[in-house]
């Protein structure tokens, strides 16, 4: 069979953009890491990229600075937590077991998304805001179940979404409060105090029936 003069030649750019995904992929990994344990503030660069196994500067090819690093990080974090905990504003006590069981197993996910509730809300912000985003999106959820009946409207939106994440974790927020309950409580487990956050928040905000 005579060979294409173009055959092949789509194999190369392909190869580029696969390799500049795994890149890219490689950074946000790695500023997950370092953010989680250092902040915004005390991250380096040139810790993420030699964790990511590449260059300081390809890392600034992909993003402008840290904020659009850490930006690009939280926008992905904010993204898995959504869909692994799945807010149901007719079920808000299932939805805080969800939050619950999520940074119980992923306490460095929390500390991430800790350090931009700290270090962003004291900044002018000039990157676009993941958190601000999500939770909008939840805000508008949480009225549109208002409106079909399914939640107490009585309740704003905000105090509503402030009250069930703050009872979520707070837990993830207390780690030194975790090791007391460890050693002075009834009921010592994890299943215990995921039972207290459900249950105090059936008692604000009851599934509808």
């Amino acid at each position: 069979m005579p060979h294409s003069p173009d055959s092949g030649r789509t194999s190369a750019p392909a190869a580029a953009s696969d390799s500049s995904d795994t890149t890219r992929e490689r950074i946000l990994a790695a500023g997950m890491e370092e953010f989680a344990r250092h902040g915004i503030a005390g991250a380096r660069v040139d810790r993420i990229a030699k964790l990511a196994r590449t260059s300081k500067e390809r890392v600034y090819a992909y993003f402008r600075g840290k904020e659009a690093l850490y930006a690009g990080v939280a926008a992905r974090e904010l993204s898995v937590i959504a869909e692994a905990t799945q807010i149901d504003p007719s079920d808000l006590p299932g939805y805080a077991g969800r939050l619950f069981d999520y940074y119980t197993a992923r306490p460095d996910h929390h500390r991430l998304i800790a350090w931009g509730r700290l270090e962003l809300a004291a900044t002018a912000v000039t990157e676009p805001d993941p958190t601000r985003a999500a939770i909008t999106r939840k805000l508008d959820q949480l009225r549109q179940a208002q409106q079909a009946g399914h939640l107490d409207p009585a309740w704003d939106p905000v105090d509503i979404l402030a009250l069930v994440n703050q009872i979520a974790t707070t837990w993830a927020d207390q780690p030194a409060l975790t090791d007391a309950a460890a050693e002075h409580a009834a009921d010592p487990t994890t299943a215990a105090r995921r039972a207290a956050v459900v249950t105090a928040v059936e008692q604000l905000f009851p599934r509808a029936v």
